[in-house]
This record gives C-alpha cells, sequence and structure tokens, in this order.
C-alpha cells in the first residue's frame, strides 16, 4: 500500500513538474517572440527613415583602401552639393534611385585617376549593417535601405555611414546631426525609439539600454543566420 501511495504521489509531482517545466518554457518562448517583434519594429522605423551608405575596399593594401577613402570623399562632396533638396527619406531615395549610373561614373572615374584598371558597382537596397555610434546617437545593428559600392572585389575593410538624414557630410570631430534633420526624425520616430538611439550613445538610462540591446541583439542573430543560409545555398 505504502509503494503505491509513494508511486503515485511520485507520478503526481511528475506531472506538476512537466507543468511548470512546460509553462515556463511557453513563456520563454513568449518573451523571445515579444523580443523579437519589438526588435523589428525598431529596426523598421529606423530603416523607414534613414538611408545609409556602405563601401568596401577592393582590399585591405593601403593603395585599395586609399581609394576606398577617395571614393568616400567624392561620394560625399556630391551629396553635399544636394542635400537641401531633400526634405524627405522618399526625395533622397528616388534622387539615388534615378541617378545610379551617375555615382557609378563619379566613383569610376575616381578609380580610373587613381590608376587602378578594376571598376566598382554601386546598388541600392537593404543591406546588413552593425551598430555604429555618431557622436550623439548610435543605430543598432539590422537591416537598412543603403547606397552600397562595391570596389573591385569587395574584399578589403568597410566604409559605413548615413546618408540620409546626412550624417556623412558633418565635421567628423563634431559628428553631431543638425537640428532640422534631427528633428525631422523626431517627428518620424517615437519617443520610445528615439530614445533608443540616443539614450545608448551615452548608456545612462539602463531601461533604454536594455531595450538597444534587444534590438541589438535580434538583429544580429538575423544577419549571422541569414550569411549561414547564403553559405549552404553557395555550398551547394
Amino acid at each position: 500500500m505504502k509503494t503505491e501511495q509513494v508511486l503515485v504521489h511520485s507520478a503526481d509531482n511528475n506531472k506538476k513538474l512537466n507543468k511548470i517545466t512546460a509553462a515556463a518554457a511557453f513563456s520563454i518562448v513568449l518573451i523571445l517572440f515579444l523580443f523579437c517583434l519589438y526588435s523589428e519594429k525598431v529596426n523598421r522605423s529606423l530603416s523607414g527613415n534613414m538611408i545609409r551608405l556602405h563601401i568596401v575596399a577592393n582590399s585591405d593594401s593601403k593603395a585599395d583602401q586609399d581609394i576606398k577613402y577617395l571614393i568616400r570623399d567624392e561620394i560625399v562632396s556630391h551629396m553635399m552639393t544636394i542635400a537641401d533638396q531633400f526634405k524627405s527619406k522618399d526625395d533622397a531615395k528616388a534622387y539615388i534611385q534615378n541617378n545610379i549610373e551617375e555615382f557609378e561614373n563619379i566613383v569610376n572615374k575616381a578609380i580610373a585617376h587613381s590608376g587602378q584598371a578594376y571598376k566598382a558597382k554601386v546598388s541600392y537596397g537593404k543591406y546588413p549593417f552593425p551598430s555604429k555610434r555618431y557622436n550623439n546617437i548610435i543605430l543598432p545593428a539590422g537591416y537598412y535601405d543603403s547606397v552600397k559600392i562595391d570596389i573591385g572585389k569587395a574584399e578589403g575593410e568597410n566604409w559605413w555611414c548615413v546618408m540620409f538624414p546626412p550624417l556623412c557630410f558633418v565635421n567628423e570631430t563634431k559628428g553631431e546631426m543638425d537640428n532640422e534633420y534631427f528633428d525631422m526624425l523626431k517627428n518620424k520616430l517615437s519617443e520610445d525609439e528615439m530614445s533608443i538611439i540616443m539614450a545608448a550613445s551615452d548608456s545612462e538610462e539602463i531601461p533604454v539600454e536594455i531595450r538597444f540591446k534587444i534590438v541589438e541583439l535580434f538583429q544580429q542573430s538575423k544577419i549571422k543566420l541569414a550569411n549561414l543560409f547564403r553559405g549552404i545555398i553557395r555550398l551547394n
């Protein structure tokens, strides 16, 4: 009789443990799902109001890196002359998409003047970016609409920036966003999203820093998974 009672008691305990385990697992999955949704929402909002610039050098040799910076200067110089025309991301996007060939001509002319035989390809699309700081703001990792310039074999170090709002065009020692564009972002982003990119830069507000890390973690994982799948596809 006692043995049966022990077995029944043990079975009841196992059922309770299984229920607790299932509830805990469900809670973890739910929390991760909500974090993922939050991360995607923030990334979509940031990407929906920014155009970034990504330049990839031919190689890491000094000559190729010098060409990368030469191209950077040419693109920044060109955009500085027309930046005042862009009152929204849509304005900048329309100009870029309608003038991809012009960008390629600017880039390839700079390469030719440097004496190199290779060329560059300019494209506009959604590309992965790491977390980057621009003095008074910091952008979490994720996929952003961007102008991508692949120079030659595109196997060298990268240069990253924000083309709109024009963070590429500010004094690098200052690096602060112009008030006009800062106000534009404030009008486009939610208070929560704005607090993430602003407060994360000084890391004084712990809750905001945690929210930034949530976005960064999930977006970095998304980028790594995408790269893994691309690698598997290439192998096949």
